[in-house]
């Protein structure tokens, strides 16, 4: 087994050796000293801005396939209410059938919103396993990893933060000073615990749509706001001060750029979407509402509204002369006066 994860996880390994060691040359090239644990440690962090950067084009397909799965909720919550009560095998293919079109038709999934953290994961194992082997490279009992020679390894294993050792942790503090270690981990388990609860927190509160909060969904995302902090405590001990720096850059991140996303791109319904229309609105832009060809039945397809025409609906007066009313009639002039239909004077031909 342990051969088997070696083979596999290796090119990973030596990816991210490749550029913790390159992001230590660039820092070191600008002035940083080598053997600095500072310089070390943001070479991790510039690991971090790498992966995710690479994850950018899979981030924005999993927030529009996020926004569809959104749109689509009532017409789920309408198979689940057709087959309710229900618990026959036909009865519960059917409905699983009904739901698959549903997500073919949208063009989205429900494990979509899990594919960044588990495209990150190996990258997470392989770091691991690259500190974790920083003392046998430096020491000679274990062959290099790519740019992870014997002496840059060596180097890495000896430098400090705070005088903590990267590859030391809260239950192993190795050669560090086991109250400086275990006061390190605990600040950084703690960043990762808020920053992981504000990322979600701020999904639920303000990226949400009232409608959608009371699904299997969205219950599922409030337990994991809670569940995932209180994991963090309990294995963030096992891990060393290089993995934890590694979980709180990524976490920052996440936040930030969950932010940004919130933002520009809201879902449907959401009062993100709400505070997004008022800011397009008050800049005289056209609203542009998020909608899914051929999902609606004829009739039902929801129409994109322009800003300034809204507007005008509401800003325009009641009787301002020649505007059509919703009814199909004329408003009358000015000041309330009513106007008067035109009789036809012209004769009628014999």
């Amino acid at each position: 087994m342990y051969d088997f994860f070696d083979t596999i996880l290796y090119p990973l390994e030596w990816f991210v050796a490749f550029v913790m060691v390159g992001f230590h040359k660039v820092f070191t090239a600008v002035g940083l000293p080598a053997a600095n644990g500072w310089t070390w440690a943001l070479s991790i962090v510039g690991l971090v801005l790498v992966l995710r950067i690479m994850l950018i084009p899979l981030f924005v397909k999993q927030i529009k396939s996020s926004r569809r799965m959104q749109l689509i909720q009532p017409e789920i919550q309408k198979i689940q209410k057709k087959y309710k009560g229900k618990k026959d095998a036909e009865s519960r293919q059917k409905m699983t059938e009904e739901t698959m079109e549903l997500y073919k038709k949208a063009g989205t999934n429900p494990f979509s919103s899990c594919m960044p953290m588990l495209i990150q994961s190996p990258f997470f194992f392989a770091l691991f396993r690259v500190l974790d082997r920083l003392k046998d490279i430096g020491s000679g009992e274990h062959d290099p990893i790519g740019w992870m020679t014997q002496s840059a390894a060596h180097q890495a294993e000896q430098s400090t933060l705070f005088g903590v050792q990267l590859s030391a942790g809260f239950l192993h503090p190795g050669a560090s000073d086991v109250a400086a270690t275990r006061i390190l981990a605990t600040v950084l388990i703690v960043l990762m615990a808020l920053t992981m609860f504000t990322t979600q927190h701020q999904l639920m509160r303000k990226n949400m749509p009232a409608s959608a909060l009371d699904n299997p969904m969205a219950k599922q995302q409030k337990y994991i706001m809670y569940l995932m902090p209180l994991f963090f405590f309990i294995t963030g001990p096992n891990f060393p001060i290089g993995i934890l720096l590694y979980w709180v850059t990524t976490n920052l991140w996440s936040m930030g750029q969950q932010f940004y996303t919130i933002r520009r791109m809201p879902a449907p319904g959401s009062a993100a979407e709400q505070a997004l229309e008022q800011r397009r609105a008050a800049k005289g832009k056209p609203i542009t509402k998020l909608s899914i060809p051929g999902l609606h039945k004829d009739g039902d397809e929801p129409e994109t509204e322009d800003a300034s025409v809204s507007l005008a609906k509401s800003k325009t007066p009641p009787g301002t002369p020649g505007l059509v009313t919703a009814d199909g009639g004329t408003a009358g002039k000015a000041g309330g006066q009513r106007v008067q239909p035109k009789r036809n004077n012209k004769k009628r031909k014999r």
